[in-house]
């Protein structure tokens, strides 16, 4: 019975270094591509975000309670980025 598991053991063992190799950089490039992938969702995602253009508009209070006086219900989501009600401040210190 030994006998058979260290011949399975030793006929193997030529084997585990290029196993372990391959998948080691298997490994190595997946991590690395999910990581690139992350990333290029997250830039994705804040340019999406970039474009509401809530917090210039006139409408907008900046409170947590009522966002927004004319649609409070899209405000700050990506609906409001082409909001027909958008009208932009024309002066910040008037408000």
């Amino acid at each position: 019975m030994f006998q058979l598991i260290s011949f399975l053991i030793h006929g193997i063992q030529p084997f585990l270094i290029p196993i372990c190799f391959v998948v080691a950089w298997t490994v190595s490039i997946l991590v690395v591509l999910s990581l690139w992938t992350a990333a290029r969702d997250s830039l994705n995602t804040a340019k999406q975000m970039h474009q509401i253009p809530c917090t210039g508009c006139q409408f907008f209070t900046d409170n947590y309670r009522l966002k927004c006086t004319v649609r409070p219900s899209i405000a700050n989501t990506e609906e409001a980025i082409h909001c027909l009600d958008y009208l932009p401040k024309t002066n910040p210190y008037l408000y």
